[in-house]
């Protein structure tokens, strides 16, 4: 069945984003669940799980697409796993914590679980494959989040990279969250690739 681009939409990013929540908010619960078990399968099939990576996942809120399901497979698979960390007031690199099966969670300024806050962190850099949480993304691969920069901090030293990219950048959203064209700024960092509870889009680079 044929399925029309959404509508294009105005190009302030402050608008597009209350548009883009409303939208993510609206995803009804049969939707959510389908949608984390696709992304299970679609993560598989792709062969971005595997032993021996270093993997970042998120933890979802305010209407995030679920991906516990995925972390918990990789954890099966013995995939290293690590989960960001919000910096203090002020800064906006992402630290990454290894996963462990000790029972030290606490919550960050934004009330999202965080786990092991006191362990070594690494940066992003260090990361071989990274799923991030997308609020809107277009069919350039060009990415919306909630605007506090942090990811775009964290990702910026892969602008000056043309050859040799890690990490793989993987963005998760419903299908609703995609658009024509997001406004971009300079200091936007493109996405590889976005899982939907339908497909998979893939971006060249």
């Amino acid at each position: 069945m044929f399925h029309p681009p959404p509508p294009p939409l105005p190009e302030t990013k402050a608008v597009v984003r209350r548009q883009l929540r409303a939208a993510r908010l609206a995803v009804t619960a049969e939707v959510r669940t389908r949608a984390a078990r696709k992304v299970v399968r679609l993560a598989l099939r792709a062969g971005w799980l595997r032993q021996g990576r270093r993997i970042g996942f998120y933890m979802p809120a305010k209407g995030e697409l679920d991906i516990t399901d995925l972390l918990t497979r990789a954890r099966r698979m013995r995939v290293a796993c690590f989960l960001p960390v919000v910096p203090p007031a002020r800064q906006r690199t992402l630290g990454f914590t290894p996963l462990t099966d000790r029972d030290d969670w606490t919550h960050n300024r934004y009330g999202i679980p965080e786990h092991a806050v006191w362990r070594p962190k690494v940066r992003a850099a260090r990361l071989d494959v990274l799923f991030l949480p997308v609020l809107g993304f277009d069919a350039q691969g060009y990415r919306m989040g909630m605007g506090g920069g942090y990811y775009d901090t964290s990702l910026a030293f892969l602008r000056r990279r043309r050859v040799w990219r890690r990490p793989l950048l993987i963005g998760v959203a419903f299908e609703a969250q995609r658009v024509d064209a997001v406004p971009v700024d300079p200091w936007d960092v493109p996405l590889d690739a976005v899982i939907t509870e339908r497909q998979i889009y893939r971006f060249r680079r």
